[in-house]
């Protein structure tokens, strides 16, 4: 890959991404995988469609990308917010239709301590490289009895933080933490904020758990 402008912003990397330049992920070691950027661009998949079953009331979608989950949530009548730090994401996700907001999760958000849903798909749980962090701000930001619906890692992943890079034809992004949490792992991050693991699923080849403050489904 040739790459012409090193090292600028993670958003900006991204938005040439939405745009349509392939983008990939790089590690430490020099692994890379590619972001599958091209499905989260279209409608929301039957997977996706089950992962959203286990969103209840208004969602907060964070890391909304281009506004896939949040667009299929508003076709059933959901209250749904979508927050990006990337300003094409917001942009893709309004052009659905979406009410989405450029927005830091750690900053303060519209409807604080009333969304019944948070929503972390497509690895957000990764966002900062402190899943205790994001659930401990979660936690905040949902109602007493809301939930955090949340994709994992298959079982066997652990908690992994990796430093990495996204990069595309044109950009490199700087280095930045991310995590990966498991199956196998989500409950005890989540026992770590006082919260429980409602219930944990496969889906397809994803995985997916509800974490809340008490065990009731």
């Amino acid at each position: 890959m040739t790459v012409i402008a090193p090292d600028v912003s993670v958003a900006r990397v991204f938005g040439s991404a939405l745009g349509g330049q392939a983008c990939r992920v790089v590690d430490a070691e020099g692994r890379g995988w590619r972001l599958p950027i091209e499905s989260w661009l279209q409608e929301a998949d039957p997977v996706d469609e089950a992962l959203l079953d286990l969103c209840h009331g208004a969602t907060l979608d964070v890391g909304c990308g281009p506004g896939r989950m949040a667009e299929a949530l508003a076709r059933r009548g959901r209250v749904v917010l979508g927050i990006d730090i990337v300003p094409e994401a917001v942009r893709l996700s309004v052009g659905r239709g979406v009410v989405a907001l450029q927005r830091d999760v750690f900053h303060p958000m519209p409807g604080e301590g009333r969304w019944e849903t948070a929503l972390l798909a497509d690895g957000n749980i990764g966002i900062g490289g402190d899943p205790v962090a994001l659930l401990e701000r979660l936690g905040e930001v949902i109602a007493p009895t809301g939930r955090i619906v949340v994709e994992v890692s298959p079982p066997g992943t652990g908690v992994v933080t990796r430093h990495v890079r996204i990069e595309t034809a044109s950009y490199r992004s700087d280095v930045f933490p991310w995590t990966l949490v498991g199956a196998d792992a989500i409950e005890a991050v989540a026992r770590a904020v006082g919260m429980g693991v409602v219930s944990r699923r496969g889906l397809g080849a994803r995985w997916c758990a509800v974490l809340g403050r008490t065990l009731a489904p």
